[in-house]
């Protein structure tokens, strides 16, 4: 495996924005806004530049989502299926070797993302990698090689959702990013979204 594989024009980001956010009374999370803008809006700001392109994977407000002008993709299997359901069909309608994926709610995205990921998977000679807060694994923030479609379509046909046991499945490293412990904040709850309201709002902020 050589650094050329990835090359950012090998690289697709993947908004993940398919989720019921039940916590949340069933809103969709990526067009809350938060200090004057929609979540989504601070991930593709800080996604796009690290990608050759961009898809957004939502089951509703798909219109809106559209408006971006990126593709929109809806999850082949009917409900909330979970983050799995959304990257299998990127993954289908990515034309790239590889997917990297990030949800809606998370406006703290860091510019090199992508490289760290990439550098961690090229280390351990993976098939995909998913970074690490420095206590546990977060697994939406994850590159993977689209050529594992097969393999995730099986997996959800025997109705298997689990992130973590899908990854346990495949050779896969983790990046280290307890240094941007920011990266991972996202809305659950309506405090959550007040906290990051107020970070978003601090002076110097550097969110995208």
């Amino acid at each position: 495996m050589k650094y050329r594989e990835f090359d950012k024009r090998s690289m697709t980001g993947v908004i993940l924005a398919g989720g019921e956010a039940r916590r949340m009374g069933g809103i969709d999370k990526g067009l809350v806004t938060a200090a004057g803008r929609p979540m989504v809006e601070y991930v593709l700001t800080a996604l796009a530049p690290q990608v050759d392109a961009v898809i957004i994977s939502a089951n509703r407000n798909r219109e809106k989502y559209a408006r971006y002008g990126h593709p929109v993709v809806a999850d082949e299997f009917p409900g909330y299926n979970g983050p799995l359901a959304g990257m299998a069909s990127a993954m289908r309608a990515a034309d790239s070797e590889f997917i990297v994926t990030a949800p809606c709610d998370s406006p703290f995205l860091p510019p090199d993302l992508v490289s760290r990921l990439a550098l961690a998977m090229l280390d351990a000679d993976a098939d995909i990698c998913a970074a690490d807060n420095g206590e546990r694994l977060q697994p939406v923030f994850s590159l993977l090689r689209t050529r594992l479609l097969g393999s995730l379509l099986d997996f959800l046909k025997r109705g298997e959702r689990k992130i973590d046991k899908w990854f346990a499945e495949h050779r896969t490293a983790v990046a280290d990013f307890s240094d941007r412990p920011d990266t991972f904040l996202n809305v659950n709850t309506p405090e959550d979204l007040a906290r990051i309201e107020a970070q978003l709002r601090e002076p110097g902020h550097a969110a995208p």
